[in-house]
């Protein structure tokens, strides 16, 4: 294996957390571990596993406790429950839940060893089989758990035919998702075809993706294959769906429903193999109620979706996207660049990022041409990101507006009543009670349903 799969383990006895790391390490996987559930949720934070195993009694947070939380932020992270006290209504809840595995202590060594592989073959989640390395996901830069989340579904539905939307701001790296799921999927060695809906005119868009006969209108000389066919076998990546006329979005479907496309001037249709992929910034939620995007379409495209997240939203892969793209230019422009200077990088860490990894890309390519030493300075990313504010909050600010927008979930949920909300955050309703009048959040308006 070129990588080793990571998997957290997560026990309140030592010597059962110790046995266990040295059976799954032996066995060529990479362990991280952690005595209470609470304590798995700050690895979590930090370093994305591929699987979890976690006894099920613990003091504080239980395992299907600590499932529960998984499951809710890494749906597709597949978790294994060991317990001493295992019995039929315990396996029947878990199950019932989603945990992927459940295993009585004593357990034997071949039986968790076989469970974790499949576990792993079952989720995508593991490294990559003998011979087979991760350049599929060879240009994507990250150790945000959200991304690697994101990645883990993606080499999932890449075995599949299924059409993916991808969800993401501009600049959030929608295509190179799009290129590594194809380049995961059966489909590797057929064509990828990118084409993007609102950067090619309307009354040109039709014909470059469905192609046309000769004679069909003016200038139309030659016979044209269109983009479709172009990418017969391989995949099709439609970006800015959004973007795409009306009158397109019917023959679209109609290729996703028949597998045939018919070339514009074209009496006949031929069959077409095509895996779409589709991307957009936009609401297109908004845009069908608007009646500007076929609720029909949408539906046939978003087979599968991936949200990517903001640049701003993974903070922590800044310094990792920065140095790369860095040695891309110093190699590109023949200079001597070493990495950024400290308060260089922290400006970058720091700023706001609108265009996200785009931007980021575009201002590296700005200072690794215009640095005069080996070591990118701050007043060089400064003047590059034209006196931009950090947008970083304070701890106690994030604090502050985590725990509101907390309040305020749960008396959504509880329809503003005060005792079921403090119930669920385990407080007492006097407690309760000081933490909105911190906050001025007047529980009645959720009960007249005006929040």
């Amino acid at each position: 294996m070129e990588q080793q799969s990571r998997i957290l383990l997560v026990d309140d006895d030592p010597d059962l957390l110790r046995l266990l790391s040295i059976r799954l390490s032996a066995a060529g996987y990479r362990i991280h571990t952690a005595e209470s559930g609470e304590q798995a949720l700050s690895v979590l934070q930090v370093e994305r596993p591929q699987l979890v195993v976690t006894d099920l009694r613990m003091g504080g947070m239980d395992g299907l406790a600590l499932f529960d939380h998984i499951h809710a932020h890494y749906p597709t992270l597949p978790v294994i429950i060991l317990t001493a006290h295992g019995s039929i209504p315990d396996a029947v809840e878990a199950t019932k839940r989603g945990v992927y595995g459940f295993l009585t202590k004593p357990f034997d060594a071949q039986s968790l060893l076989k469970q974790v592989e499949d576990a792993l073959r079952h989720s995508g989640g593991s490294a990559a089989p003998q011979g087979e390395s991760n350049g599929w996901r060879a240009d994507i830069v990250t150790r945000n758990p959200r991304m690697e989340a994101v990645l883990s579904e993606a080499r999932m539905v890449a075995a599949s035919d299924a059409s993916v939307f991808i969800r993401g701001d501009s600049g959030t790296g929608k295509e190179l998702l799009a290129q590594a799921i194809h380049k995961a999927s059966p489909r590797a060695d057929k064509p990828f075809v990118a084409v993007n809906c609102g950067a090619i005119p309307e009354n040109l868009l039709e014909s470059e993706l469905f192609g046309h006969k000769k004679g069909a209108f003016t200038g139309a000389s030659a016979d044209h294959a269109g983009l479709i066919v172009s990418a017969d076998g391989g995949s099709l990546f439609l970006d800015e769906i959004g973007d795409m006329p009306q009158p397109l979005q019917v023959k679209l479907l109609r290729v996703l429903q028949e597998r045939r496309v018919r070339p514009v001037g074209a009496t006949e249709s031929r069959p077409v193999d095509v895996r779409i992929i589709s991307a957009t910034h936009q609401d297109l939620d908004a845009a069908m109620a608007a009646g500007e995007f076929r609720e029909d379409l949408y539906y046939r495209l978003n087979v599968v979706t991936l949200e990517l997240p903001s640049l701003a939203e993974r903070r922590e892969d800044i310094p990792l996207l920065a140095n790369h793209f860095l040695q891309l230019y110093a190699a590109k422009y023949e200079r001597q660049l070493n990495g950024f200077a400290g308060e260089a990088m922290d400006q970058l860490v720091t700023a706001p990022w609108p265009g996200n990894v785009r931007q980021l890309a575009n201002l590296v390519e700005q200072v690794a041409v215009l640095s005069t030493g080996p070591v990118v300075p701050a007043s060089l990313v400064q003047r590059a990101l034209r006196d931009a504010e950090p947008d970083l909050p304070a701890f106690a600010e994030a604090r502050r507006e985590f725990e509101r927008e907390y309040l305020v979930k749960l008396l959504q949920i509880t329809q503003g009543n005060v005792s079921k909300a403090a119930r669920l955050a385990r407080r007492n309703r006097t407690e309760f009670y000081k933490l909105l009048n911190r906050h001025d959040i007047n529980p009645g308006l959720f009960k007249r349903g005006e929040a």
